[in-house]
């Protein structure tokens, strides 16, 4: 069994830690919790590793935001990966920080990244983590929310979330989407 991990988010050091790139943020952390390191591929940085027995690609696109599905396609294409063993890290303004919601299938929510996934594979039918980036913003300023930087504030609130999204995606991996749903889905 092969699984694809896709952590979303946008490349360039102006969004490095930005409420945006929380999927980025987590591929990351799951990537060093498990002795891997990023390469450079085509349409994403991707990872290789193993997990009691099973086989992960991490990716992270270099396609920017709007363009995801491009890259996320190319990877289910090149490892030979079905939907059911995606997994998409995306952010959510409407969840409070830090809060999960894993579903098997779903809406784009108005999320661009989701928009290309599902346009480029033609499904909505494949596993999104959305974690809550909270929406603490004036009418009219979503993109600079989005766009910008943790206070630190929510960084204590959100490193802890970021280990639990780890056993999130090991749990997801070992036990399925259900199971996962119902241990953590806040």
């Amino acid at each position: 069994m092969k699984y694809l991990i896709v952590g979303l988010g946008n490349i360039g050091d102006e969004y490095a830690d930005t409420r945006h790139n929380i999927g980025f943020i987590v591929a990351d952390a799951f990537v060093s919790a498990s002795g891997g390191k990023f390469e450079s591929g085509r349409y994403a940085s991707f990872s290789k590793i193993s997990y009691r027995g099973k086989n992960l690609v991490v990716i992270r696109p270099t396609t920017y935001m709007n363009l995801s599905g491009k890259a996320v396609r190319y990877w289910m294409n090149r490892e030979k990966i079905e939907p059911q063993n995606l997994l998409v890290i995306v952010d959510d303004l409407a969840l409070p920080l830090g809060t999960f919601r894993l579903r098997k299938k779903g809406s784009d929510g108005g999320h661009n990244g989701l928009i290309s996934i599902i346009e480029h594979l033609g499904t909505t039918e494949f596993p999104r983590l959305r974690i809550g980036i909270g929406n603490d913003f004036a009418r009219g300023y979503q993109i600079d929310y989005v766009l910008s930087r943790w206070t630190k504030e929510e960084e204590k609130i959100l490193i802890p979330r970021v280990d639990a999204a780890i056993e999130l995606i090991r749990t997801f991996v070992m036990e399925g989407a259900d199971r996962t749903m119902n241990k953590f889905n806040s």
